[in-house]
């Protein structure tokens, strides 16, 4: 063997082990418009993934006992490459199938026929080049020893750089695009230097990756909502954001293709309940409402609404992408109140001032981070709020014995820091909790008259609808056990479900 040909052999191997993370990560990142940002997600990935190297360890080593030749490891990362193209057209129809199972299920089968050929191939790699490149008997240790660190090595770099700097770069069709070229390109450069008379056959399938993944890449880019336009697309560390214009001029902000907020331009006001109902409560069990800190900016318009009404507020926001969509698109007006980039809990374990209100409105696809509804966020939260401060929460959740186990559990968990616990729900799935060390009082009435018209008697309705919970069908939430993606997985199932069915992606 060549020393040239020697070093591409490591350098493949660098290149399939930074493939393999790559498309782990990724992928998982593309079923979470579809299956959510739960840990069923990472489980099936991660789950999936140890599944295909297993059995790609276990294939390769049966290929290269039977013919170590190296055109057929390479034309096997071809059909990789292949493979991955083509999932990029098919992940959209597939995943929609699969939503007809539950949460857990589905997203193993999801993740299982988009990724375990193409990983499982790529793990043949290290197997197939340990016999390839063994020199004699003495030398096994030092073989596997070395290819296993260059694999390792590309493997960190691949979780580098997907992580870092790919994602929030380009559009995961894109990226997984380039990636499946990538593959092609590194097989079609072994045939044309070393194995030239089976390289018009490779450079065929190269020429068929480019155009089925090109194909899947346009239908991604060129993705729609029904009777709207985008107004503004960008990927982000913490999923796909879109600005969508209807017909009527409302505009919505969608995160992994769910509604996150609703827009009118004409009137500079948000035409969702939530936004409203946020402002209404603070405002309502506020003594003098002066300062407040905001979790979560959403896309500004909550905060703007405090601003305007003479409020000092202070934003918490970990995703830094969002801020400029919701300047460009939202009115948001960051130079008039503090913004802060960083994660909920850790600005509220460094925070040391005092707020008449904390307004909890962080929101990850569907529903709030786990770790910002525990007994020790929740204490977090208390300690920044002043002595009659109130924290309220925006969330989702049902009411129906047997489907209640998110919000009983979050009644519970906040009565553990909180005196006064009060609910206020729409009865369409929006619910509020208004928490306080001190007992809740109604220091002001609220103003139905000054919401737009469209929400005004759904306003009335939260107002006066308080909810009660049954302590028995919760716990208290820790940051040591919080099951709460588990036990509420039906109800989110169900709202993703629904909304994937109403989506209708291209013309």
């Amino acid at each position: 063997m060549s020393q040239g040909l020697r070093r591409y052999l490591y350098f493949t191997a660098a290149c399939t082990g930074a493939a393999i993370m790559i498309v782990e990560i990724l992928g998982a990142k593309m079923l979470t418009p579809y299956f959510g940002a739960s840990h069923f997600v990472w489980t099936a990935q991660i789950a999936v993934t140890l599944a295909s190297l297993a059995a790609g360890y276990y294939a390769g080593g049966a290929l290269v006992d039977r013919s170590p030749a190296l055109h057929r490891i390479y034309g096997l990362i071809l059909v990789a490459a292949v493979y991955l193209a083509a999932m990029i057209t098919l992940l959209e129809p597939l995943s929609k199938r699969f939503l007809a199972f539950n949460l857990a299920a589905g997203t193993l089968v999801a993740a299982s026929v988009l990724f375990f050929i193409p990983l499982g191939i790529l793990a043949m790699v290290g197997p197939f080049f340990v016999r390839v490149l063994l020199l004699s008997p003495g030398n096994v240790g030092g073989a596997v020893g070395r290819l296993s660190a260059i694999s390792t090595v590309g493997s960190m770099i691949g979780t580098m750089l997907i992580g870092y700097v790919l994602l929030p770069l380009a559009p995961n069709s894109t990226t997984m695009f380039c990636t499946s070229l990538f593959l092609a390109a590194l097989s079609l450069v072994y045939f044309l230097a070393w194995s030239r008379g089976r390289a018009p056959g490779a450079t065929a399938l190269m020429v068929a990756t480019a155009a089925v993944g090109a194909v899947g890449v346009r239908i991604d880019h060129v993705a729609t909502y029904p009777n709207s336009k985008i107004l503004a697309r960008k990927n982000s560390d913490f999923g796909s954001m879109h600005v969508v214009e209807v017909s009527g001029g409302i505009r919505y902000y969608m995160n992994d293709f769910l509604i996150q907020n609703s827009y009118d331009p004409a009137t500079k006001e948000s035409v969702s309940l939530f936004t409203h109902m946020l402002q209404l409560l603070s405002q309502t069990y506020s003594p003098k409402l002066q300062e407040v800190l905001c979790i979560g900016v959403g896309i500004g318009i909550v905060p703007m609404k405090l601003v305007d009404a003479g409020v000092k507020v202070d934003v918490v926001e970990i995703n830094p992408e969002v801020i400029p969509l919701a300047k460009d698109y939202f009115n948001f007006r960051p130079s008039e109140l503090t913004v802060h980039v960083a994660d909920g809990r850790q600005f509220l374990n460094h925070n040391r001032r005092h707020y008449d209100a904390v307004v909890l409105d962080a929101f990850l696809g569907d529903s709030s981070p786990s770790h910002l509804l525990t007994a020790e966020a929740f204490g977090s939260m208390r300690q920044s709020l002043k002595k009659e401060g109130v924290l309220v929460i925006n969330c989702f959740g049902s009411f129906t014995p047997g489907e209640d186990f998110f919000l009983a559990s979050l009644d519970q968990t906040l009565k553990t820091q909180f005196s006064d616990v009060r609910i206020h729900h729409s009865g369409h799935g929006n619910v509020f909790f208004v928490a306080s060390a001190s007992p809740l009082v109604v220091h002001h009435q609220p103003n139905f008259a000054g919401l737009p018209a469209s929400i005004q008697n759904e306003a009335r309705r939260a107002w006066e609808n308080i909810g009660t919970t049954d302590p028995k069908n919760g716990r208290v939430l820790t940051d040591d056990f919080n099951p709460v993606e588990f036990h509420d997985a039906k109800n989110r199932e169900g709202f993703r479900r629904s909304l994937a069915s109403a989506m209708l992606r291209r013309n």
